[in-house]
């Protein structure tokens, strides 16, 4: 389609997110964006009984969490399924590209939430991110991979 708009690939989101505040304001601000919420939860079993149960397009992550499990087991649980991964953290975990695609650091915005949200459905649609909001990375891709 010239000059159209692509259709979305990331549609249908999971937030993981253990701060309420945190999570009510990504939820409102992604509703209001068009995205679909499909859960947000702050555990990793019901991070898991949800990728067990719904199609997700992106699940959006904290590295902390409640419980004993973290954000990155969510991560790897989630890449297992062929879920790509976006960490919102404060502290972005170094060693994840294995399993995600990256990380917006906080705090941010709304602004650059949508941007890092943009950004990601052009990568995963295989298109340049073009400038990169504050605080977001993408990991490289592993080798064999992209």
């Amino acid at each position: 389609m010239l000059f159209g708009k692509r259709k979305r690939l990331v549609s249908r989101i999971l937030l993981v997110e253990d701060e309420p505040l945190v999570a009510f304001d990504n939820e409102t601000s992604m509703r209001e964006l068009g995205y679909e919420i499909v859960a947000t939860v702050d555990r990793f079993m019901d991070a898991a009984a949800i990728l067990d149960a719904q199609d997700v397009d992106l699940v959006l992550t904290d590295v902390s969490l409640a419980g004993e499990r973290t954000g990155i087991d969510v991560a790897r649980y989630a890449a297992g399924k062929g879920v790509p991964i976006l960490f919102v953290s404060g502290t972005c975990p170094a060693d994840a590209g294995a399993f995600a695609i990256g990380c917006l650091a906080k705090p941010y915005n709304e602004r650059a939430l949508k941007n890092a949200l943009q950004a990601v459905d052009r990568k995963l649609g295989g298109s340049n991110p073009g400038k990169l909001p504050p605080g977001l990375i993408f990991y490289a891709e592993p080798e064999g991979q992209g």
